[in-house]
């Protein structure tokens, strides 16, 4: 109980500060003192309000939320049944689950006279964070429908390059035409010389999604992804799916709401959830479009867990071809996010010596650092 605490309201208090240091949180003698002086203002028996006090004044960050409310219900000894309803009534807690020490519940109940600090606390990651790094494969329903959501939060910083064209800068090198122009603006005088620089354009990112059946459960969420990318910048990208056919769905997941975005995508893939056909499609990309400007130059990133039904051979013939058109070939195999994944599969070794990059893409933490490796290709 906060009032059988409070007896030495300073000293508690004091006490409280000290088990929110030992437990991670960053307490300077600055912030005890504004709690103090925060919590002398209020009534002392009152949960909410020393709830409230050092809430605002010891919290330096929403990291420390989680924390903060486990140690304040440790150090006080709410009664689940009654003081901890109380403060949530007057100070709702944050959702985030925190499980106590494992010898929490089984300690006796603090003396009055006692204020020892309590066990350190170690705070379980948020649901988010959590979520974060779960391979999305697993996912239920209603956290499905909460990734789609973190998903659409991404912004992604995709590369540039130089382009031809040059702008005037103050540093670059000496721009002959305008430095002459401001010559005969001054009469004839020496001029401060003129610079320019090459301008920057976007590079085109260009991915290719394997909807087959073995790709199924990780499609909704990378063609969710494929709509943040294309979305960002419609003029600089392409999505295709690849299975047993190539379906170029650009058109339909740049539409603004995602939903209806993969719903139409959805109504032009005819081969979704069927078979792999990896270098024959790969070969009609390069012909169709590589050849004609889609690859040449551009990152090319490829989803596939690399289950080839076709020849590997031509697979990788068809992965070299592309690596000699693209800036760089990205390979996202969702199966390498486990920690005993082997590159065994026929297609991955086959293709493993022609691409740029190998990476992850089971989570929405790998898809973060998917984002990171394309923005430095």
């Amino acid at each position: 109980m906060v009032a059988e605490r409070i007896d030495d309201a300073p000293t508690a208090l004091v006490g409280f500060a000290r088990a929110l240091a030992a437990a991670g949180v960053s307490v300077c003698s600055t912030r005890t003192a504004t709690f103090l002086t925060a919590a002398a203002a209020l009534r002392y028996d009152e949960p909410g309000a020393i709830y409230w006090a050092g809430r605002l004044s010891l919290a330096s960050s929403p990291d420390d939320l989680a924390i903060y409310d486990a140690v304040f219900a440790t150090y006080f000894s709410l009664d689940p049944e009654h003081d901890q309803s109380t403060v949530r009534r007057q100070a709702p807690v944050l959702q985030a689950s925190v499980p106590l020490t494992e010898d929490s519940e089984s300690r006796e109940e603090p003396k009055e006279d006692s204020y020892a600090l309590p066990p350190v606390v170690r705070a379980r990651a948020s649901a988010e964070e959590v979520l974060r790094n779960r391979d999305l494969a697993s996912l239920s329903r209603a956290e499905k429908q909460e990734m789609a959501r973190l998903l659409e939060l991404l912004r992604p910083g995709l590369p540039e390059r130089k382009s031809r064209r040059r702008r005037s800068h103050a540093t670059g090198r000496i721009d002959p035409r305008r430095t002459v122009r401001a010559m005969f603006a001054a009469g004839g005088e020496l001029a401060v010389p003129r610079r320019h620089r090459r301008r920057t354009r976007p590079r085109r990112i260009v991915l290719l999604i394997d909807v087959s059946g073995s790709m199924a459960p990780y499609a909704d969420a990378l063609l969710r992804f494929a709509h943040v990318v294309a979305r960002y910048r419609p003029n600089a990208s392409e999505v295709f799916t690849i299975g047993t056919r190539l379906t170029r769905i650009t058109r339909s997941i740049t539409m603004r709401d995602p939903d209806a975005a993969l719903r139409a995508a959805a109504d032009t893939i005819p081969d979704y959830s069927g078979g792999t056909r990896l270098g024959e499609v790969l070969h009609a990309f390069v012909d169709r479009w590589g050849h004609r400007g889609t690859a040449r130059g551009n990152v090319v990133v490829i989803f596939s867990d690399g289950w080839e039904r076709g020849a590997a051979d031509e697979l990788a013939e068809q992965v070299a071809r592309l690596g000699r058109l693209a800036r760089a070939v990205v390979w996202v195999n969702p199966h390498k996010g486990a920690t005993d994944y082997a590159p065994v599969q026929s297609g991955i070794v086959a293709v493993l010596p022609h691409i740029d990059h190998f990476v992850a893409g089971h989570s929405l933490a790998a898809l973060e650092e998917l984002l990171d490796v394309i923005r430095h290709a």
